[in-house]
């Protein structure tokens, strides 16, 4: 059994953890911990689609508002006449082959991927390890592109991505807690219609069936769908 804090039990004895806020109330409730760190805030859904099915994937990326508030450590693959551009746009390593060589050595310090068309086949050597982290390049999320510089600069600037799980869950960060609570408020929206459009025509039935509010060192705070519209 998870042994929890002080301040975590009393943040979970401030509020109803059964009942549905509105995203107002519940970014006020994530404000009441105060720690020494500024905690990244996290939207959770829970959507009635099955994963297993590739017609019912969702995955996409949204241009949050107030972007991440943190700083994106990006990886681009590409031919050597291109690296010194990437870099120049903002990534933080380039390279092709030899990058292949250092993920399969474990090397894994970055938090986005983005490639060149023509690169694909040599990212095929480390789809295992990329994919499950969701850090593998695709058309789809946007982050394959022969105009590298432009998908560098919308994901430093606070371009996210996102991708269901196994267990049909989304998890997308939406800003700090530092963050105003109208930041904070804008972010989520735009998270959540993104998501929205991203419904497979195949899902039927209630698409989204849960909807959560959580900072790194938080419980969740339950959202009303009907308060976020």
């Amino acid at each position: 059994m998870i042994r929890r804090g002080k301040k975590y039990r009393a943040l979970v004895a401030s509020y109803d953890t059964k009942a549905f806020y509105g995203i107002d109330d519940a970014v006020n409730i994530l404000k009441k911990s105060q720690l020494k760190f500024d905690q990244t805030v996290e939207l959770h859904f829970n959507l009635g689609v099955d994963p297993k099915h590739s017609d019912q994937m969702v995955r996409g990326t949204v241009a949050l508002p107030y972007g991440t508030g943190r700083k994106v450590r990006i990886l681009a693959f590409c031919k050597e006449n291109m690296t010194q551009a990437a870099m120049d746009a903002g990534a933080d390593f380039a390279g092709g082959s030899d990058l292949v060589d250092k993920i399969s050595g474990g090397w894994l310090d970055f938090d986005a991927v983005v490639a060149t068309p023509d690169m694909m086949a040599v990212l095929g050597k480390v789809a295992k390890v990329l994919g499950p982290r969701g850090l593998m390049p695709s058309p789809k999320a946007g982050t394959v592109s022969p105009n590298l510089a432009q998908v560098i600069k919308e994901l430093k600037a606070g371009k996210i991505q996102y991708r269901i799980d196994k267990g049909a869950n989304v998890h997308a960060p939406v800003g700090k807690l530092s963050f105003t609570g109208e930041q904070l408020r804008e972010n989520i929206l735009s998270v959540i219609d993104s998501v929205k459009k991203n419904k497979p025509q195949t899902s039927k039935g209630i698409y989204i069936r849960s909807l959560t509010l959580t900072a790194t060192m938080t419980p969740s705070v339950r959202l009303d769908m009907a308060l976020t519209r």
